[in-house]
């Protein structure tokens, strides 16, 4: 399940996108209004996405954010492991934050190939889905 943090960045930047043609900045304020996102909150999770380079933020009068990436270069897999880490349900499936579980012996564990297979399909969704995809 992704946390309500990644649910508001995907709104934000769903948001952002279905804007990308105006030609000022958008405030973080306006974003929290139209999407129902708490402000401060939100403002935390622009800010991440900034310093991810997703985002490009300016400051002053005309300031506000724009997407620093088209929309179709965007992907959810980016999105989740920018915000919520990684996407595999296992430690031990993780292609990016691999970890060995404590409680486990790999060569002889009868439930990491299901979650590799549910890995592997969240992946490959994830992976083909950009944000320009979900406006």
């Amino acid at each position: 399940m992704i946390s309500k943090k990644c649910k508001y960045a995907l709104k934000a930047l769903i948001y952002l996108a279905k804007n990308q043609e105006r030609p000022t900045p958008i405030f973080s304020s306006e974003i929290a209004e139209q999407e129902r996102i708490p402000k401060k909150f939100l403002e935390t999770i622009l800010r991440e996405l900034r310093n991810a380079q997703i985002l490009h933020s300016s400051r002053g009068k005309t300031g506000g954010y724009k997407l620093n990436k088209a929309a179709d270069q965007i992907l959810l897999t980016d999105l989740i492991r920018i915000i919520d880490g990684p996407i595999a349900m296992l430690p031990c499936v993780s292609l990016n934050y691999y970890a060995t579980c404590p409680e486990c012996d790999e060569s002889s564990c009868t439930i990491k190939g299901v979650f590799e297979k549910v890995r592997d399909e969240t992946l490959a969704i994830f992976g083909s889905t950009s944000i320009k995809s979900l406006l």
